[in-house]
């Protein structure tokens, strides 16, 4: 794999999304599924929590902090269906990371499935993280895939990321559309040496 896939640390300014049991459906509304591409998801991600009555911007964290790319969450993000959707209009609104208290299973392999470590800590760590992103709209968060931590400010803290997702990211190995390309002639010569597939000929 290109050292590019390789993710042992993103970074960049945060942005708090409080509240548990924040399904997909809040996430990427389901009439925004329709389209037949994910090219414009990030206009989607929480379209009705982020507008007024009247359709326009209020003070949702996602308008406040604008270019923020690590997000974090309070407990079960992502629950409801398994929608690719979700993270995927994370992804493309700028999100490298999530730090949070836990995921919905299946949100979570789908932001492995994109790159995104999604690491957890208990609720206490993540308020304080929230609250400080809120007084440091500014201030880099970076997370350590490899050594399982998350600095802001002066502050260290440990988290926990799922071996699967870790192993993933590290080794680059979580983009399984890539990793089949780049094992094409592997596959092509073990197909050409089974007695039974036949060829183009």
């Amino acid at each position: 794999m290109a050292p590019e896939n390789h993710i042992t640390e993103v970074g960049g300014t945060g942005v708090p999304i409080p509240g548990d049991d924040i399904d997909t459906d809040q996430i990427l509304p389901a009439r925004f599924m329709k389209e037949v591409t994910f090219d414009n998801m990030a206009d989607y991600l929480f379209y009705d929590a982020r507008r007024d009555d009247d359709g326009e911007f209020n003070d949702h964290p996602l308008n406040r902090f604008d270019g923020a790319s690590i997000a974090v969450i309070n407990s079960n993000f992502g629950c409801g269906s398994s929608r690719e959707h979700a993270p995927q209009a994370m992804m493309r609104w700028g999100v490298d990371g999530i730090v949070g208290e836990s995921y919905a299973e299946i949100f979570r392999d789908n932001c492995k499935s994109l790159g995104i470590p999604a690491v957890t800590t208990d609720h206490e760590t993540v308020t304080e993280l929230q609250e400080w992103i809120e007084a440091n709209p500014d201030g880099e968060i970076d997370i350590d895939v490899e050594n399982e931590t998350v600095t802001y400010g002066d502050t260290t803290i440990d988290v926990d990321i799922d071996d699967a997702m870790q192993e993933a990211l590290v080794e680059g190995i979580w983009d399984t559309t890539a990793l089949m390309y780049s094992n094409r002639s592997k596959v092509e010569e073990t197909v050409a040496g089974l007695p039974y597939v036949e060829g183009d000929d």
